[in-house]
């Protein structure tokens, strides 16, 4: 399909440490031009974990977003680091800072945009099992991190009543609630 919608221009507006906003100029089907937002993610993204404890639980973490002014209840995840060679990498490594646990086990779940109206970062999601406790936390000096390990019912429970709303964790692990259909067939 050929579209009508076209970018005209786009302007840097400002740039900070990992993003960088600008401003675009699009002529859309009617003909008119508007200015839109566009964020560009400078590390391409991040990745995150769905650590599954050897009893079967899943390991999230707890933290402040100020984003969201509220605590939140997460995967363990992180920016992609330039000196990764993949995103699996990114993943093992965010699930050792956190958590203190290492996987013997790192499987890729699924790839996700995560906000293609107007953003181009993305987020891979991995399934980490044979999780051994490798030390304490690493956390990096803005990091404030609780723990819990919930069984897949008490999750789908949260995630359909709301209480847990990070997209690359509701995505993480229903998606892992596919791997697990798939392995009682």
């Amino acid at each position: 399909m050929e579209y009508k919608l076209k970018r005209l221009g786009r302007e840097l507006a400002a740039s900070g440490i990992v993003l960088e906003f600008y401003r675009d100029d699009m002529q859309l089907p009617d003909g008119k031009v508007e200015k839109w937002d566009f964020v560009h993610h400078k590390r391409g993204g991040g990745a995150c974990v769905v650590p599954v404890l050897p009893d079967g639980r899943i390991l999230l973490i707890h933290q402040y977003r100020p984003a969201v002014d509220r605590e939140t209840t997460e995967l363990p995840a992180g920016a992609f680091d330039a000196d990764d060679p993949d995103f699996a990498i990114t993943a093992s490594r965010e699930l050792e800072e956190e958590t203190g646990y290492r996987c013997g086990k790192i499987s890729r779940l699924v790839r996700l945009d995560t906000a293609i109206a107007w953003c181009d970062e993305k987020v891979e999601v991995y399934l980490a099992e044979d999780l051994v406790r490798s030390g304490d936390q690493a956390l990096d000096e803005a990091e404030e991190i609780g723990m819990e390990a919930f069984t897949v019912e008490e999750l789908r429970t949260k995630i359909f009543a709301g209480e847990i709303r990070d997209a690359k964790t509701v995505a993480g692990i229903l998606a892992y609630f596919a791997v697990l259909a798939q392995r009682r067939e």
